[in-house]
């Protein structure tokens, strides 16, 4: 017997026999439905003889039969309406379970996300790729697609997107690209700690998407649902499909707030803040601004996440505040880390440390964040050092600035498309998708071993343009990402550490020493971050001019 769990008040499971049942009502489910037809299996028991042992057992039992490969939406009505009649938990069983499963996933259109009832039937083992747009149409076959068709479908208007859109314009004109983003708004997130430590105002972060798509690119402001890979198709909210001969995937990630147990409910007071959300960041500047004395705790999660320095440029611009203002004897600073080194590429770590020293900053690595009490300026770490058992501590503050978890988008998560973490499952080099010769992936939401920062996003948009390029003339692919990434570390107003690296550590300094020694702080690769990089982002990157992002090239073996 095969029990598949969906979700706590749901399995699923393949042919069960009479003598399953006291086991089946030992595993604690009360409720039984059949959804094969009798007679379908020549070794197949009929129903009468699993409701007899059922009432025997103290179960309930409903017949709902659907013939193979046959599920109507009438089926899918009526074993909803079961399921709310009959006591929980409930196992509903047919030749191999995907039928059920196939059941209650139309059934719950209507109520769950589509990404939450994919996840759970993936977790499951059941892959409900066949009947995905129903999923995504509430639960009914869609009765017209509506199709449109593009050259290029690019899904997520972010940085990526709209600088891979831009660059492959240029390169070939007469494309018909599509993209797909709901946002209104278009953020330049990399401001945001500027924001932070009271250097750039907010508004200056943000521009309107319409303001932003390249020209010549049609703008389908709607979400994705799903992915259909073997048809080609994209399948937005409320079932629009959208059919492409290329596909590039780059939606960026999530920030998953709620797996920190209490911390939604106290974002934005009682001294919890954020620099990863634009209406926080203004806040976290309040907080260091109004805070003379008590404990600073600054939180980075398990990686992976965007701008893995960004935790850390927060405690240095925090820091430098109050030590300008002389406030810092008064201020315990305490840099909660759920990893173990203060950053992961050994050559920069000196000048950070330094750092550290100046602002009297404890370390404690291996502390991931679980748990905020935010009227109590109570937060619980989960301490998990190698080779020890794992424990948990509650630490006391007065301001925290907290680092979300980060994980692939939802509907990115449960497609197709994704490895077993998540993201989207690309070559490292090329960035083509390792299943899907048509499908490109750049940005936050592919796998590759690179930091994901807007740097790292700058540098890939022109590798998958000009791959994709390659692949439409009928050539291979012609361009390598090196997997660069920089972090402009701000250890003091005024001053920068300019991390820039690549696939294994390897620096890969866009400047020469003379100029700016990545390895120190700069007054230099300060005023690049300050002045020089937003006007580059707004008017080079997304706009397709490619400053200093040259890819490299494939070279022959």
């Amino acid at each position: 017997m095969d029990i598949r769990k969906i979700t706590d008040d749901i399995a699923a499971s393949a042919q069960i026999t009479a003598t399953d049942v006291a086991l089946i009502a030992e595993a604690g489910y009360r409720a039984i439905i059949c959804n094969r037809p009798d007679g379908e299996g020549a070794d197949q028991p009929n129903f009468e003889e699993i409701e007899a042992a059922a009432k025997q057992a103290g179960l309930e039992a409903r017949y709902i039969p659907v013939v193979s490969g046959k599920v109507q939406d009438a089926d899918a009505v009526a074993f909803g309406k079961t399921l709310r009649e009959l006591p929980g938990p409930v196992l509903a069983y047919c030749r191999s379970g995907t039928r059920s499963a196939t059941l209650w996933s139309l059934s719950q259109a209507g109520s769950l996300p589509p990404a939450q009832i994919l996840a759970a039937t993936k977790q499951a083992g059941y892959d409900m790729a066949g009947v995905v747009r129903r999923i995504v149409n509430g639960g009914k076959t869609p009765t017209d697609t509506g199709d449109a068709r593009f050259d290029v479908v690019v899904v997520g208007g972010g940085a990526a997107g709209i600088a891979v859109s831009a660059s492959l314009k240029a390169r070939k004109p007469d494309l018909n690209i599509a993209l797909l983003d709901p946002a209104d708004i278009h953020y330049y997130q990399p401001g945001w700690t500027m924001v932070g430590g009271g250097v750039f105002e907010p508004q200056t972060t943000a521009r309107t998407m319409g303001s932003l798509i390249p020209r010549g690119v049609h703008w389908i402001k709607a979400a994705v649902a799903a992915f259909e890979p073997e048809d080609n198709a994209v399948i937005l909210d409320g079932c629009r499909v959208v059919k492409y001969d290329r596909l590039i995937v780059c939606p960026g990630l999530k920030l998953d707030w709620h797996r920190v147990e209490g911390l939604v409910e106290t974002l934005g007071k009682n001294g919890v803040t954020s620099n990863y959300r634009y209406d926080l960041a203004p806040y976290t500047w309040e907080l260091v601004k109004g805070l003379k004395e008590g404990r600073a705790l600054f939180t980075q999660p398990p990686m992976p996440i965007k701008c893995a320095g960004a935790p850390q440029k927060a405690l240095y611009l925090s820091g430098d505040h109050w030590f300008r203002t002389g406030v810092l004897p008064r201020i315990d600073i305490e840099f909660m880390n759920a990893g173990g080194v203060l950053f992961g590429v050994k050559d920069y770590v000196p000048a950070l440390e330094s750092y550290i020293e100046k602002y009297r900053a404890k370390l404690n690595f291996f502390h991931n964040l679980v748990a905020v009490d935010g009227p109590a300026r109570k937060a619980t770490f989960k301490v998990a050092k190698p080779d020890a058992e794992a424990t948990e501590v509650t630490v006391d503050f007065d301001m925290m600035h907290v680092c979300p978890p980060q994980v692939a988008p939802d509907f990115i998560r449960v497609s197709p498309l994704a490895d077993a973490a998540g993201w989207v499952d690309v070559d490292q080099g090329t960035l083509r998708h390792k299943s899907y010769d048509n499908i490109w992936s750049l940005g936050d939401v592919m796998n590759a071993p690179n930091a994901k920062t807007a740097a790292a996003a700058r540098m890939q948009a022109p590798v998958v343009a000009e791959n994709v390029a390659a692949d439409i003339d009928g050539k291979a692919p012609v361009a390598l990402y090196n997997g660069y990434g920089s972090c402009p570390l701000t250890v003091e107003r005024g001053k920068i550490v300019l991390a820039e690296f690549g696939y294994g550590g390897a620096l890969l300094p866009s400047f020469p020493k003379w100029l700016i020694d990545g390895t120190k702080p700069t007054r230099a690769a300060w005023l690049l971050k300050e002045q020089i990089l937003p006007p580059v982002y707004w008017k080079a990157m997304l706009r397709g001019k490619e400053w200093m992002a040259k890819p490299e090239p494939v070279t022959a073996v």
